[in-house]
């Protein structure tokens, strides 16, 4: 057996400072870089302790969506149930669970991982962990003091048609209804 090389070798930088330039709910940093030819270069990023999202699947194969006004867009978007972890020790499972109760007043019999992924490597650090919730039995959605939303219910097809028309537009709900399509073919 043969040395294995480093396919990586050369793309690697290591950490050389830390900079926080804004602390908030998520933080902002300049962080120093050596790269890997010696020099050094600053990586400004979004530090932030992640999130998770759900699709809460209704027993007749429904989605439930919430509408909700983002701000940095300047535009109400219709999108899965989602929020931040607190810190990076915050459970996501539990974490799911609160913000499908919070978001539409469901609780689900059966919580499952469907995906997890990095949204903007460029510029975060963030996982969004996406899971699945059925078995739902209804309730009275209690969303936080600063958010205002309400449910929409709609058949899969009728919303991948709204992705297809450019009316979803939210990656997290993309990636969501992407990768549920994908679950129920394989299981096909």
């Amino acid at each position: 057996m043969g040395v294995k090389k480093d396919r990586h070798a050369g793309l690697r930088e290591d950490f050389h400072k830390k900079r926080v330039v804004f602390s908030g709910t998520v933080d902002f940093r300049a962080d120093t870089v050596v790269l890997p030819n010696g020099k050094k270069a600053t990586r400004a990023f979004m530090d932030h302790a992640g999130a998770v999202a759900v699709l809460p699947v209704l027993d007749d194969g429904r989605i439930v969506f919430v509408h909700q006004y983002r701000y940095p867009v300047k535009e109400v978007t219709l999108e899965i149930p989602a929020g931040k972890l607190n810190s990076a020790s915050d459970r996501p499972l539990a974490r799911v669970k609160a913000e499908l109760k919070e978001e539409t007043g469901y609780t689900a019999a059966s919580i499952k991982p469907l995906i997890s992924f990095w949204p903007t490597t460029a510029f975060s650090n963030e996982v969004l962990h996406i899971f699945t919730a059925t078995g739902l039995r209804g309730g009275t959605p209690n969303p936080d003091e600063d958010e205002f939303l309400h449910t929409e219910i709609l058949p899969f097809e009728k919303a991948w048609q709204l992705v297809k028309k450019g009316v979803i537009r939210d990656a997290k709900t993309i990636i969501a209804l992407q990768a549920w399509k994908i679950k129920l073919l394989e299981k096909k």
